[in-house]
Order: structure tokens, then C-alpha cells, then sequence
């Protein structure tokens, strides 16, 4: 079934936060005929607000907790059932959150020995002595956790389908990295040997150095990768589906060495991602995943993706360079594909749009639907009408906002992930016509169709 949804990261709803403005959105995408809903990793960002660069893989960032709004659940027997169920990552990250305060949110490598090298009867004696941050610790990740069964419950009431996403690699200064140093190629000091990144692209001419450490692939694959297992499970609570961002990293990585200053003098190195996916595949037969295949992709990843029947991307930005074997060419669009106007890393179609010099906006527009209004309307309308079975449009580009809205410049550390749009900027019309183009473009069911507005 072709269905179409929207891009919105949580931190861009109105306040911020999972608030009321939750249910106002989900009843907005049901009037507009929406029913996927796709957001970033929920994560504990840095201070960079990054949701691709946390503090651990599976708690969900405090900031989206609405202020006063009593979801601090004073559900002890919850609270207890929680604590046991996820101890295997709660207790780690409760107690290096505790002291990265502790230590000034200092770097944990630069944390004294006994507390970098996990001395157990250091960390016991830094538990007991500071038992009450740890328990808040553990009870803010409960009440985000009961709130977002709540957010999914109130989706799937609606007949809406929760897409996530999965980065390819963990922070460094992170729980999972303190807590199981063995699982990332790590030197005697607990230093990366190698960090991980991208050769130059279309984003960066100097590539992009993302400095998280690499996985360790033997170690994990010894342990036929019961921590990417876990992971996974994880997100799938969480999600319907997951997009595994970076996905060509399942076949090669690019590896730079650590002291290196730019991502230029990296080498790609091949991960049994193979082996990985055919264990997944057991553990979820219907490989609920989605691969993020931009970049530098080669046979060996497209094979990769194929064989195991995961959904590729298009991002139909790039698409416009004239040359025919484009994968984000309008005419190459795929069935099995989910299709972009463009993704949380690009401007927004407008703002991609007025940044093209005259003539190519004029070449540009030949190649899009005729008489559909302006900009991003014939991008999305051409998005829509692809033969992908899935559609996603940034918030942005329902809005027809500009290049001022747009989520992250990548290789950029200044004003990114923190737009929110605001219900002023929803046209009241804005509904009824999108779900009149979703008709058009057959991406509606005929039940919703029959039940109109």
C-alpha cells in the first residue's frame, strides 16, 4: 500500500517537548491523510544538541519532558518492573551520567583511572554515596518511557505508523563505550585508534569527521552481536519501523585515523554486516528496517541492501545533475524506496530552490509536474506521484518555509537542531489540500478517502 508522512523531530514541536501539542499533530496528519510520522534518534544529545552524537544508544533525551504536566509517574511497582527490565544498559548510563556532574561533564577519558577503568569497588562507593541522583536518573528514563508508550498508543489509535532511526555508530563519550570499552577498537589508555566519518561529498569537500570510535566487529561477532541485538530491540519498542542511518556501513566503514584533522586520509574497511542483518533477520522475519543509502554507494552495498529486501532512499534534491544513472533521478525512482524531497541534513526545498542559479530553477522546473503552484509544491507533488511506496516530507517543505527553517548544516556546529515550527504557521487549508494530492496520488486508503476530513 503507497502511504505518505512527514519528517518532524519531537524538539520541533511547538514547545519542544511531548506536550499536548502531540495529539494537535497526530489529529493534524490524520486530517491531512498522513499516516507515517518520521523523527530522528530520541536520544541524550551533547551539547550539540546532535541527535546522532548521545550520551547512550537507548535513553531518550530529557528534554522532552513537558514541565509540570505530571508525567513523573509515581507508579513504584512500574518503576521497580522498569528498573529490573532494562538494568542492562539503566545501570550504566544512570551511574556515568552521575559522573560526567560529578566531574564537571569532563570527557570520560579524562576522568581519574580508578573511575575510567570501571574499579568496581570505586564505582560500588560512588553508587551508595549517590543513590538518590542515580534513582532520579533511573525515574526521569521511566517517565520518558511511559510517556512515549503513550505518544505510540496514541499514533496507532489514529492509524499512524511511527518511523525511527537507527545511527550507524555511538558517541564515544557515551554509557556504551565507558561501560564495554571491549566492543570499540580502543587503545591501553581507552583511546580511539580510529574514528569514524565520510570522504568528501556532496556536503563537505573535506568529508565529514563525525570522531566516533569504530566497533570492534570480531568481539561482537563472537558474541553473535547480542549488542546490536539489543539495540535493535530496543528501537523496535519504540518504532514501527527503523531507518539504519548510514547503511554502507554495514558493508565498508570509513576509518580515519584518530589524530587525523580531517576526514580526508581515511580508507574504507569492510564489516560483517552480512552476518549481522542474517541474524536480525531471525529476530525480526520482517525486517522492519529501512537502509539510508546516500552517499558514496557501491555494487557491494546495493547487493547488500537488495538481498535482504530493505527499502532504499531517494532524495529527489539531488536528483537534477543530468546525468541519467542518478539513483534520485525522477525517472529512476523505485518501488521499494522511500522517497524525500530532502532529508533533515539538506535545505528546504525552498531554500534549496532560490539557492539554484536562474537557469537551472528553469531546468529544474521542466522536469516537475506543470501548473502545481510554486515552490516546494511541484517537488512534492513529483514526490508524491513517484512510484516509491512511501513519501516523507519534511514539516518544512509542507510549510513552504525557507532556508532560515532548516534542521542541520552538516560540517556546521552553529544554529542547528533547534527549529520548531509553530500552529501559526499551519495554513487552515493546509490539510485538505494535501490529502486532496494524496488522493490524487493514490496514497490514501479508500477507507480513508470514503471518510474524507
Amino acid at each position: 500500500m503507497r502511504k505518505a508522512g512527514v519528517l518532524l523531530h519531537p524538539t520541533s514541536l511547538p514547545h519542544g517537548v511531548l506536550d499536548h501539542h502531540v495529539e494537535k499533530f497526530l489529529d493534524w496528519m490524520v486530517a491531512a491523510g498522513l499516516s507515517v510520522w518520521q523523527m530522528l534518534p530520541l536520544c541524550v544529545p551533547h551539547q550539540d544538541r546532535s541527535p546522532y552524537q548521545c550520551y547512550s544508544a537507548y535513553a531518550v533525551n530529557p528534554a522532552l519532558l513537558p514541565n509540570g504536566e505530571g508525567w513523573h509517574d509515581s507508579d513504584e511497582q512500574g518503576f521497580a518492573s522498569f528498573c529490573r527490565n532494562e538494568a542492562f544498559w539503566l545501570d550504566d548510563y544512570a551511574l556515568f551520567m552521575a559522573l560526567k556532574q560529578h566531574h564537571d561533564y569532563l570527557l570520560w577519558s579524562q576522568w581519574p583511572d580508578r573511575y575510567r577503568y570501571r574499579d568496581a569497588a570505586t564505582l560500588s562507593q560512588f553508587a551508595l554515596d549517590n543513590q538518590h541522583s542515580l534513582r532520579a536518573l533511573k525515574k526521569e528514563q521511566y517517565s520518558l518511557f511511559t510517556l512515549w508508550q503513550r505518544v505510540r498508543e496514541s499514533a496507532h489509535q489514529r492509524g499512524i505508523q511511527l518511523f525511527g532511526d537507527i545511527p550507524i555508530a555511538v558517541s564515544y563519550d557515551s554509557a556504551d563505550v565507558w561501560s564495554q570499552p571491549q566492543l570499540f577498537k580502543l587503545d591501553g589508555q581507552l583511546q580511539p585508534t580510529v574514528v569514524a566519518g565520510v570522504p568528501p561529498d556532496y556536503f563537505s569537500e573535506k568529508g565529514q569527521l563525525w570522531g566516533n570510535p569504530h566497533y570492534n566487529w570480531s568481539v561482537m561477532q563472537q558474541n553473535n552481536f547480542s549488542w546490536w541485538r539489543a539495540r535493535m530491540t530496543n528501537a523496535l519498542r519504540q518504532f514501527d519501523f527503523v531507518r539504519i542511518d548510514h547503511f554502507r556501513g554495514l558493508q565498508a566503514l570509513w576509518e580515519v585515523p584518530a589524530a587525523a584533522p580531517t576526514a580526508i586520509d581515511g580508507c574504507w574497511v569492510e564489516t560483517p554486516g552480512r552476518e549481522l542483518l542474517t541474524v536480525l533477520k531471525n529476530d525480526f522475519p520482517h525486517m522492519p528496517f529501512v537502509a539510508e543509502d546516500l552517499g558514496l554507494i557501491t555494487a557491494e552495498v546495493v547487493a547488500l541492501r537488495d538481498d535482504f529486501d530493505l527499502p532504499g532512499l531517494s532524495v529527489l534534491h539531488f536528483g537534477f545533475d543530468g546525468n541519467p544513472d542518478n539513483p534520485h533521478n525522477l525517472d529512476n525512482q523505485a518501488e521499494n524506496t522511500v522517497v524525500y524531497t530532502g532529508t533533515h541534513d539538506n535545505n528546504t526545498t525552498c531554500g534549496w530552490f532560490d539557492s539554484l542559479p536562474v537557469d537551472v530553477q528553469q531546468q529544474v522546473l521542466a522536469k516537475l509536474p506543470q501548473d502545481s503552484g510554486e515552490m516546494p509544491w511541484p517537488m512534492i507533488i513529483a514526490a508524491l506521484h513517484s512510484p516509491a511506496r512511501l513519501a516523507i516530507i519534511p514539516m518544512q517543505d509542507w510549510l513552504a518555509l525557507d532556508g532560515a527553517h532548516r534542521t542541520n548544516t552538516p560540517g556546521t556546529i552553529d544554529h542547528n537542531w533547534s527549529w520548531r515550527f509553530s500552529w501559526q504557521q499551519v495554513p487552515e487549508t493546509l490539510a485538505l489540500k494535501i490529502r486532496c494530492w494524496l488522493q490524487q496520488s493514490e496514497r490514501i486508503s479508500s477507507e480513508d478517502k470514503a471518510n474524507g476530513v
